[in-house]
C-alpha cells in the first residue's frame, strides 16, 4: 500500500511520521507514536476522549484524516500540557477537586480546556459548560460539577490571581474523612495510565489480535458457520468456533433461588454454536497478525441461520401463546414473593384512599467512554492470565473456569485500569473468549471491540413491566401495598436473584407499610441480556414505587413532601421483608430537605404563574450494603523492610475509588503506627498476588474491605507489638522469626442475617443500609415536550464519609446516570442504538450544575469507621424526582420510562384533548392474587 511522511511539531518538537493516506486518522497516528493520552472511545467524534489542538484549534482526532493536515502543523497533545514532575494548573486541578474517576475522558477535557482558557481566559460557569458541550466532550463519572469547579480553579492560576500551591491538596492529620486525592489520578490527569487499548499497543511482538463475529438476529438456530472465506484471508491464524472452546463452552448463571422454575437455568455460550438468544452473541472469533487483517477476515464469516420467533418485550414473552426461549425451562423461570401483614386485598376495599397504575423502565445501557478490551496469555507460572476490565475477580475465575477446561487455581486475572464500567463487567463472556484464543493459538492474545460490538455483546440494565396499588387512610397513613413486577432480564440468568431480593426486598425502602402483597417475576427475552448496573434493581421497583406515592397523595390532597414525611418510618418499625431498618434517619433526613423544597416549589409555583411549566419532585430512596449474609472479603497487609506498608487487595476499582479507598482504611486502621499516606504501597486487583475482597457491588466494598482492614491491621500490630507497647521494625521481626504478612478477613455467616424466605419474601439480607431523599426542580417546554433538569438536591446517610471526594463523585455521577435514565437513556432498538449519542448519554448542558449533595454523617455501630456503603444510594430513586416533578409542572404523568419529548408532548396533547395516555393494566403471566395463593399452596 502507498504510504505518505509528513512533518508535523507536536508538543513543540518537529517529528516525521509515516501514514497511510486512505486510513489513519490523527489519533491513529498520534497513539501509534506513543502518544496514548490521546483516548479512542467512541471512535465518530461523539465523545471527546480524542481531544487535541491542532494549530490552536481544539478538534477530535479520531475523524481527523491526517491526509487532510498541513505539513508542519503544530499539535498540542495531554502530553505537551504537563507531565508529573511539572503539573499544568489544570492538571493539578483535576486531581485537587475530584474531576478524576475513571479518567478515560480527563486527558481529552484538560486538552479542551487548555483550549477554552487559551480563547477566554476568565470564562463564567455557564461558558465552560458550553464549550464542553460544543466540543461533544462527555463524562460518565463525574456528573460534570467537578470538572467545571476544576477549570475555574485553574483560571485563576493562570490569570495570575492564585498560586499552584493554593489549588494542592496538603494532607490533614486525619485521612479518614478527608479530600485526600485518589492515588491513581496523577497518572490519568497526565495521560500516561495505560488503558486497556494502550496497553494492546505495548504487547510483545507475537501478539495475535482477535475480531468477534456477531449474530445480528435476537433468535435463531444454527445452520452453519461459514468459515472458508475467512480462514484464506491474509494474516489469519485461525477462526475459532463453538467446537474449538476446550471447556464445555457454557457460562453458567447459577441464580441459586430456590423458586427458581425448570429443570435447568438459563445459561450463555462463550462461542454459540446452536441457538442464538439475542443481537450480539459470539458465533465466531477470529485471529490475525494484525487488527486490520482480523477485522477483514470477520466480514467473510457467513451465518446460515433458522430464524426463530424473537420476543424482543417480557409482556410477550409471557403471552400464553409464547414458545419457550429455552425447551427445558419456562419464560418466566424464578419467582420471588413478598409478604408481610394482613391481606390486602380487603384491606385496600376499606380503605380511605387507592390508587393504581402501571409502569415501565427500559434496558438503560451503562455507556461508559472505553469500550470492552481484553489480553490473555500464559505466564511464566503457567496460569492462564487475563488483563480485563473485571468488577468481580473471584467470582468469575469460578464461573469460567468450566466453559473454558481449566481449574480457578490456573486462572489469574489482573484488571487493567478501567474507563468506567457501572457493573456491566460482572459477565466474564469477553475474558473466556480471548482465553479461548490462548489455549487455540499458543501465543498471547488481545481483543479490542468497537464501540458498536460493545454496546451489542455486552449486557444492560434489565428492563421492567410493573403493576401496582396503593392505599392510605382520611390521615394519610399508609396501609396497605400491592405491587407486581417482572423483570425482563434478556435470555441469562446472571446476577438474577439478587436482582429480585432488590426489587421486592428494597420497594418503599425508609416507610413503614403495615401490609404487602407483591410478587417479582424474572423472564427470559431475546432482548440485551440483564447484568448488574448501579442500582441493581432499586431503580426498577423506585419506578413503580415512587410513582404510586406522589399518585396517592395528590388523590389524598396532601403535598407529596408531607405525605412521604406522615410514612416514614419509626424506631421499632419494619421494612417490606419484615426486617429491621436498624437505622431511622428518615425524619431527619427530610427535617433537612423541607426548606429546600420549600423554597424550590416557591420557585415552580412563580413559574407556573408566568405561564412557565415548571415543577419540584420528590424521591425517597436508598439501598442495602453487601451482597447478603454469605459475603466475605480478605485483604493482606505487609511490613516492608523501609519500614512502610504494602496493602493487597481485589478491590476492583471501576473509577469508584478503590485506590483512595484501600488507602484511606488502611492510614486509619494503623493510626497507632504513625503510617502516613506515602508509606503505603498499593497492589490490587490480581488474584496472584491479591487475596479476593469480592465483587464491587451491592455498595459493599468500602465496608466488607474496611472490616477485612482492620481485622489485618489488628493482626500486624499485635504481632509487631513489644511487651513494653512500642512496635518492633521489621528487621526485628524478621530475627525473631515473625511473619511480617498478615491476611485479614471479614464475613456475615454468623451475624444473625438471614436471606429473603423464598415462600414469603421474610428476610434480613445485609448489616447496614443508605437513606437518601431526592429533589428536583425541572422545566418543561410545551412546544416540544423537552425537559430540564433545573437543580437537584441529594440529603444523603451513608453513615460516616470516608474519602469526600470519592464519595461526591459518586453522587453527582449517581444523579446524571438518573437524570439521563428519567429523560433520554435507551437500548430498546438493537441494531440503531450502537453508540453513546443515540443511546442518550447526558452531555453537560443536560446536567444542572446546581446540584447540591448534603451529607447526614450517622454513625454505623457495625460499620468499619461508622461507615456504610455510598454509591447505590444515589442511582436508586432520583430519577423519579425527575418524573414526578414533570407531573407537578404539567399534571401528566410519565409511566413508560424515559421521557424523552416526543412522549412528554403525546402526554401534554392528550391531556389537552382530555384522553388519558396512561397504560392498561400489563399481563404479566397470571394473576397476582392466584399466583401468590399458589405460591402458599406449594411452598419450597
Amino acid at each position: 500500500m502507498p504510504l505518505e511522511r509528513l512533518l508535523l511539531n507536536i508538543n513543540g518538537v518537529e517529528r516525521a511520521v509515516v501514514f497511510d493516506p486512505e486510513k489513519d486518522t490523527l489519533a491513529v497516528t498520534l497513539r501509534r507514536m506513543g502518544l496514548t493520552g490521546t483516548k479512542l472511545g467512541c471512535k465518530i467524534g461523539v465523545c471527546g476522549s480524542c481531544s487535541v489542538i491542532l494549530d490552536g484549534k481544539l478538534i477530535r482526532s479520531c475523524t481527523k484524516k491526517l491526509k487532510n493536515v498541513p505539513e508542519r502543523s503544530e499539535v498540542l497533545t495531554i502530553e505537551g500540557i504537563g507531565t508529573p514532575r511539572n503539573l499544568h494548573p489544570l492538571q493539578q486541578a483535576f486531581i485537587t477537586y475530584g474531576s478524576v474517576q475513571c479518567g478515560f475522558c480527563s486527558p481529552g477535557f484538560i486538552v479542551s480546556a487548555y483550549a477554552l482558557l487559551q480563547e477566554n481566559p476568565a470564562p463564567s460557569r455557564e461558558e465552560v459548560r458550553a464549550w464542553f458541550q460544543k466540543n461533544k466532550n462527555t463524562c460518565r463519572c463525574t456528573g460534570y460539577k467537578q470538572i467545571v469547579d476544576a477549570v475555574m480553579a485553574a483560571s485563576k492560576v493562570m490569570r495570575g490571581e492564585a498560586t499552584i500551591d493554593e489549588i494542592t491538596y496538603i494532607h490533614e492529620s486525619d485521612i479518614y474523612g478527608s479530600s485526600h486525592p485518589r492515588p491513581a489520578a496523577l497518572a490519568k490527569v497526565c495521560g500516561v495510565c495505560d488503558y486497556g487499548d494502550d496497553i494492546k499497543l505495548k504487547m510483545p511482538e507475537g501478539t495475535a489480535h482477535l475480531a468477534v463475529v456477531l449474530s445480528e438476529v435476537p433468535h435463531a438456530k444454527i445452520i452453519d458457520i461459514d468459515i472458508s472465506e475467512a480462514e484464506k484471508m491474509p494474516g489469519v491464524y485461525k477462526v475459532m468456533l463453538g467446537k474449538d472452546v476446550k471447556g464445555s463452552n457454557i457460562m453458567p448463571n447459577h441464580t441459586g433461588h430456590k423458586r427458581a422454575l425448570g429443570d435447568d437455568e438459563p445459561y450463555s455460550s462463550i462461542i454459540v454454536d446452536k441457538v442464538i438468544r439475542k443481537c450480539g452473541e459470539v458465533v465466531a472469533l477470529v485471529a490475525a497478525d494484525t487488527e486490520e487483517h482480523t477485522r477483514a477476515a470477520a466480514k467473510k464469516v457467513k451465518q446460515n441461520l433458522e430464524i426463530l420467533p424473537a420476543y424482543m418485550d417480557c409482556l410477550d414473552a409471557v403471552a400464553p401463546d409464547a414458545l419457550r426461549i429455552f425447551d427445558e425451562i419456562p419464560n418466566t423461570h424464578i419467582l420471588q414473593p413478598q409478604l408481610k401483614g394482613e391481606d390486602t386485598k380487603e384491606i385496600m376495599e376499606n380503605s380511605d384512599f387507592v390508587v393504581e397504575g402501571s409502569f415501565s423502565s427500559q434496558h438503560q445501557p451503562h455507556l461508559p467512554i472505553e469500550p470492552e478490551v481484553v489480553q490473555a496469555y500464559w505466564d511464566t507460572e503457567g496460569n492462564m492470565t487475563i488483563q480485563c476490565k473485571a468488577q468481580a475477580v473471584g467470582f468469575s475465575r469460578f464461573l469460567m473456569s468450566a466453559g473454558i477446561g481449566l481449574t480457578p487455581d490456573k486462572i489469574r486475572i489482573i484488571v487493567n485500569p478501567t474507563g468506567g464500567s457501572f457493573g456491566y463487567s460482572v459477565f466474564q463472556g469477553s475474558y473466556a473468549l480471548v482465553a479461548t484464543a490462548v489455549q487455540n493459538l499458543n501465543m498471547p492474545c488481545t481483543l479490542t471491540m468497537s464501540y458498536e460490538e460493545h454496546q451489542h455483546y455486552t449486557g444492560k440494565r434489565t428492563g421492567s413491566h410493573s403493576n401496582g396499588r396503593l392505599a392510605c387512610n382520611k390521615d394519610g397513613k399508609i396501609t396497605a401495598a400491592e405491587w407486581d413486577i417482572v423483570l425482563d432480564h434478556g435470555p441469562y440468568a446472571l446476577v438474577l436473584a439478587h436482582l429480585l431480593a432488590s426489587c421486592t426486598a428494597f420497594a418503599y425502602h425508609g416507610y413503614n407499610i403495615p401490609n404487602v402483597k407483591a410478587l417479582g417475576r424474572a423472564v427470559s427475552t431475546n432482548h440485551a441480556h440483564g447484568v448488574s448496573y448501579r442500582g441493581f434493581g432499586s431503580p426498577q421497583i423506585y419506578t413503580c414505587t415512587e410513582a404510586l406515592m406522589d399518585m396517592l397523595a395528590d388523590k389524598a390532597g396532601i403535598d407529596p413532601f408531607e405525605f412521604r414525611y406522615i410514612n416514614m418510618a419509626k424506631p421499632g418499625e419494619t421494612s417490606v421483608s419484615s426486617s429491621p431498618y436498624r437505622e431511622y434517619p428518615m425524619i431527619q433526613i427530610m427535617d433537612i430537605a423541607r426548606p429546600i423544597y420549600l423554597e424550590y416549589k416557591a420557585s415552580a409555583e412563580k413559574a407556573r404563574a408566568e405561564g412557565i411549566l415548571r415543577g419540584v419532585g420528590v424521591a425517597q430512596g436508598g439501598f442495602n450494603v453487601t451482597i447478603g449474609s454469605h459475603d466475605s472479603a480478605e485483604v493482606a497487609l505487609e511490613l516492608n523492610a523501609d519500614g512502610t506498608i504494602t496493602h493487597y487487595n481485589t478491590w476492583e476499582d471501576m473509577g469508584q475509588g478503590g485506590d483512595i479507598g484501600t488507602l484511606t482504611h488502611t492510614v486509619k486502621a494503623l493510626e497507632p503506627l504513625g503510617i502516613k499516606p506515602e508509606q503505603v504501597h498499593l497492589v490490587l486487583n490480581d488474584t496472584a498476588r491479591c487475596p479476593d475482597t469480592g465483587i464491587a457491588a451491592a455498595s459493599r466494598s468500602h465496608y466488607m474491605a474496611g472490616f477485612a482492614t482492620l481485622d489485618a491491621a489488628r493482626k500486624l500490630m499485635d504481632a509487631m507489638r513489644k511487651p513494653d507497647g512500642s512496635y518492633r521494625t521489621h528487621a526485628e521481626m524478621v530475627a525473631e522469626g515473625i511473619p511480617v504478612k498478615y491476611i485479614g478477613r471479614h464475613d456475615l455467616h454468623n451475624d444473625g442475617l438471614r436471606e429473603q424466605d423464598p415462600n414469603t419474601g421474610v428476610g434480613d439480607r445485609t448489616p447496614t443500609n443508605m437513606y437518601c431523599v431526592n429533589l428536583a426542580e425541572v422545566e418543561v417546554d410545551p412546544l416540544t415536550g423537552k425537559t430540564k433538569v433545573l437543580r437537584m438536591v441529594a440529603v444523603s446517610d451513608c453513615g460516616v464519609i470516608g474519602n469526600l471526594l470519592a464519595v461526591n463523585g459518586q453522587a453527582y455521577g449517581g444523579l446524571s446516570h438518573c437524570i439521563g435514565f428519567a429523560l433520554s437513556e435507551d437500548y430498546l432498538d438493537v441494531r440503531k442504538h450502537n453508540n453513546i449519542d443515540v443511546c442518550g448519554i447526558p452531555h453537560i448542558q443536560d446536567i444542572p450544575d446546581d446540584i447540591k449533595i448534603i451529607h447526614v454523617e450517622n454513625p454505623r455501630p457495625n460499620g468499619p469507621q461508622g461507615s456504610s456503603g455510598c454509591s447505590e444510594n444515589f442511582q436508586a430513586s432520583a430519577h423519579m424526582a425527575v418524573i414526578n416533578g414533570i407531573f407537578n409542572a404539567t399534571g401528566v404523568r410519565i409511566y413508560e420510562l424515559p421521557a424523552k419529548p416526543e412522549k412528554v408532548k403525546a402526554a401534554l396533547e392528550a391531556k389537552a384533548r382530555g384522553e388519558n395516555l396512561a397504560p392498561k393494566k400489563y399481563f404479566l403471566g397470571s394473576d397476582l392474587y392466584e399466583e401468590i395463593e399458589n405460591i402458599k399452596n406449594n411452598p419450597v
